[in-house]
């Protein structure tokens, strides 16, 4: 695999017995429902994480590390979570940024010259890490096994990152297979989050970047920045997972007071931050 294949990784090898759950009497239906904990998903987490950090090619631009890791310490910080926080800087085109369950993230050079200042990469690192702090790596992939997995044991591959804006196809979709005990081998292509969970992460990820004390109308701004490096391309927002580009600048705009709220009470402000 190329370090280009790593924005959906994550082998999972928990080998899961699901079995059924009834509820009612004698004859009545039941269903069953895996609904992994923190600790378990953290664990597999932390393992597909070393597998990025061995395989990819980390950057050697000292002075955009030296901001990724400063962004992401003070984005952890405002999430409250108690997470084993790390953040690498990947050299690669795609333009994209991501944050397993648990607090492993991970930022692309490609996303850089994009996101043009400090305070829109707390922007997109707020965005990432509020995936992680809501859970929703851990929703979608209980979703699944009751829709798909119920009785099976099974291990399988968990897209846990967020797909802020890919380039390629291969950075979209990580085809990792797991071997299963009873013989079986599942393999998730893509496991998209919900738009429901993008909207929400991009107001907790405001609120984050606002804590950390950086001004979060930039958080707007990047839309606008995104917009103009994909040439205004893409589906129609009722034909994708994610809103519109146009649609998140104006629900962040429309955000902006509680966010200016959380920022006026931050007492170590850094505005947009050093350009890009």
């Amino acid at each position: 695999m190329t370090p280009r294949s790593f924005l959906l990784l994550g082998i999972m090898s928990l080998s899961l017995g699901l079995g059924s759950c009834s509820t009612g009497g004698g004859g009545g239906g039941g269903k069953s429902m895996f609904e992994p904990s923190d600790q378990q998903i953290n664990k597999e987490a932390e393992k597909a994480y070393a597998d990025v950090k061995s395989k990819a090619t980390l950057s050697t631009n000292a002075r955009w590390n030296e901001m990724v890791q400063r962004v992401g310490t003070r984005i952890a910080k405002a999430s409250g979570e108690n997470f084993k926080w790390e953040v690498i800087l990947i050299e690669g085109k795609e333009v994209n940024a991501w944050c397993m369950p648990g607090g492993k993230m991970a930022v692309y050079t490609g996303i850089m010259p994009v996101l043009q200042t400090e305070g829109a990469l707390a922007a997109v690192m707020g965005h990432e890490v509020a995936h992680a702090t809501k859970r929703h790596g851990r929703e979608g992939y209980a979703r699944a096994m009751k829709g798909q997995l119920a009785g099976l044991a099974v291990a399988v591959p968990l897209a846990l990152a967020g797909q802020f804006w890919c380039k390629s196809q291969a950075c979209k979709v990580a085809t990792l297979a797991g071997a299963a005990a009873s013989g079986f081998a599942v393999t998730f292509f893509q496991m998209k989050f919900s738009r429901g969970d993008e909207t929400e992460a991009d107001q907790a990820g405001q609120i984050y970047m606002a804590k950390a004390g950086y001004d979060p109308s930039e958080a707007a701004r990047v839309w606008e920045r995104m917009s103009k490096a994909s040439g205004g391309k893409g589906p129609p927002e009722i034909l994708s997972t994610h809103p519109a580009n146009a649609h998140r600048r104006d629900n962040l705009t429309k955000w902006l007071p509680e966010a200016q709220a959380e920022y006026a009470r931050s007492s170590d402000k850094r505005g947009i931050g050093e350009n890009i």
